[in-house]
């Protein structure tokens, strides 16, 4: 390991995982020599800057190959970056830097992406503490560690702006770091339900088997979500009173919460929140706010529910699909959601999330090829 805990990156590996024609480019400069060259690194869209893991693997194979790498950060990690704007330049031998292209691209890219998308979620509901599940919807431990770190980066860039609360913490051990937390979060997958065979029997084994932890219990295994949060808020009234249990909504979008329809869906948000309605909604946001699945009146039906029941301490979290847009809906209709658990501020579209770089400038002099430059120095 590095210093700054950064696997040290295997020259083997490097050579393997590179473009071909960036290795060939270097066998070209140990036969006709090498030279000083800055690069620049953008995107094409706006982004949140978000390269603190390229810049540590970089520092790590500098270290390895005995040179020095000049990092120039044009935009601080948690700044909004224009669509072509070089995030930084990097200068350095260009024989030590032209085999790490394919590596320190895919370590930016996606990101930048997804701190803005986790910034923006975070800055449309700043009440609302988010939790990152977005590990097995990654392409192995890498992207999981990228998307972790952008979403702690997006996170907090909204709490500097917006005062929100923000990503508060992750599903796994390994980037829980990222949160400051010991650990990753969680009580328990629909699968303890269906082993248990009621979703208040899951609840009482996850009590028993952790006894000092929060309970946050999944209602929505068997279509009961009312009558299976009501039964577990019965049995455990001592957590409700220290707010210390929480029921999680993740009804199939090809169902209704229990008790609605889209009738009472309608009814349901007139009382609580009767502006998100009445405006024009593209057929989009209307699926958000009445529609099946977890929308914006299947929340305030269970907070009705559970308010009337006695049970107001109770904390619901909301699950499945809350990415930017699903967020700016429940902002909209002023959703009394206490927790989201999203893995949707993974970037949606991969094309977007392609970093680019381009050398502007070799031994000091300006050239890059035409229609880049933009990204000369200023």
């Amino acid at each position: 390991m590095s210093k700054n805990n950064t696997p040290v990156p295997q020259e083997a590996a490097v050579s393997a995982l590179t473009d071909a024609y960036f290795n060939r480019s270097k066998g070209i400069l140990q036969i006709f020599g090498d030279a000083v060259v800055t690069y620049a690194l953008f995107m094409r869209r706006p982004v949140v800057s978000a390269p603190r893991l390229m810049v540590d693997w970089l520092e790590a194979i500098a270290a390895v190959r005995d040179v020095t790498f000049d990092i120039d950060l044009q935009y601080p990690e948690g700044k909004w970056v224009g669509a072509g704007e070089p995030i930084l330049y990097l200068t350095g031998s260009f024989q030590h830097l032209v085999d790490l292209e394919t590596i320190f691209l895919q370590k930016l890219g996606a990101a930048c992406v997804a701190a803005y998308n986790a910034d923006a979620m975070c800055t449309e509901l700043p009440n609302v503490a988010f939790l990152a599940f977005d590990a097995r919807h990654c392409a192995g431990t890498d992207m999981a560690e990228l998307m972790a770190y952008a979403a702690s980066v997006g996170a907090s860039r909204a709490r500097r702006k917006a005062g929100a609360v923000g990503f508060v913490g992750n599903a796994t051990d390994a980037t829980a770091h990222y949160f400051d937390q010991a650990g990753g979060l969680g009580t328990m997958p629909h699968a303890i339900i269906g082993y248990a065979g009621s979703t208040l029997r899951a609840a009482e084994m996850f009590h028993e088997a952790y006894p000092e932890e929060k309970l946050t219990v999944l209602v929505d295994y068997f279509g009961r979500e009312v009558t299976d949060a009501l039964e577990v808020c019965r049995r455990f009234p001592d957590l409700v009173e220290g707010g210390r249990l929480a029921v999680r909504l993740d009804t199939l979008g090809s169902r209704y919460l229990e008790g609605l329809d889209p009738s009472t869906a309608y009814a349901v948000l007139d009382r609580n929140a009767p502006e998100s309605i009445r405006g024009y909604r593209s057929e989009a946001e209307l699926r958000y706010l009445i529609g099946p699945g977890v929308s914006a009146a299947a929340i305030w039906k269970m907070r009705e529910e559970l308010t009337e029941a006695g049970f107001d301490k109770a904390r619901i979290v909301a699950s499945s699909g809350f990415g930017p847009a699903k967020c700016r809906v429940m902002a909209i209709a002023q959703a009394p959601i206490d927790i989201v658990g999203t893995g949707s501020f993974l970037p949606q579209d991969w094309h977007e999330t392609y970093a680019t770089a381009d050398i502007v400038e070799y031994d000091s002099v300006p050239r890059v090829k035409i229609g880049r430059e933009f990204l000369l120095r200023k």
